[in-house]
């Protein structure tokens, strides 16, 4: 399975690159793994709610532009569905045996996704209901993959 990361800004600090690096690599033996960076916008001080709109919108139309056109995409937004690890990892399999053999997690930035993404998406998964920074969204969508591949095949994964 492709598995493609589509994330608004880059990484500037070392250890969430070294965590993103290292689930990276354990995935990737279940699959190719592709992590695309977006550039964000900067987000002035007391920004209005249209220029916060702005934003999305802009850093959207760039993520639109490095969704993988055969892709099941799969947005992460607080008001998806929470699935437990053992669903996530039926949900991969159900995907995989549909025939959707490349996947597209996109992860927004400070303000989240953009209308046109959530439209455009095939289906929104929410982690939690609380608010995680977007940088360590990246190493928990990535973690949770690599656990629900591990389910999937049936290896040892802790709880």
């Amino acid at each position: 399975m492709n598995i493609t990361v589509i994330c608004a800004g880059k990484l500037k600090e070392s250890f969430w690159r070294e965590a993103v690096g290292e689930y990276a690599k354990r995935l990737s033996r279940y699959g190719k793994v592709e992590i695309l960076e977006a550039a964000d916008e900067k987000i002035p001080d007391n920004a209005s709610p249209a220029q916060e709109a702005l934003i999305k919108e802009k850093e959207g139309q760039r993520m639109l532009a490095l969704l993988p056109g055969d892709a099941y995409v799969i947005a992460l937004a607080i008001e998806g569905k929470q699935p437990d690890s053992v669903e996530l990892s039926q949900k991969l399999a159900r995907l995989g045996v549909a025939g959707k053999s490349h996947l597209a997690f996109v992860i927004g930035g400070s303000l989240g996704l953009s209308p046109a993404v959530l439209a455009r998406a095939d289906e929104l998964l929410s982690f939690s209901r609380m608010t995680f920074p977007h940088q360590l969204m990246r190493v928990i969508l990535l973690e949770q993959v690599y656990r629900a591949f591990r389910i999937m095949k049936g290896e040892p994964y802790h709880k």
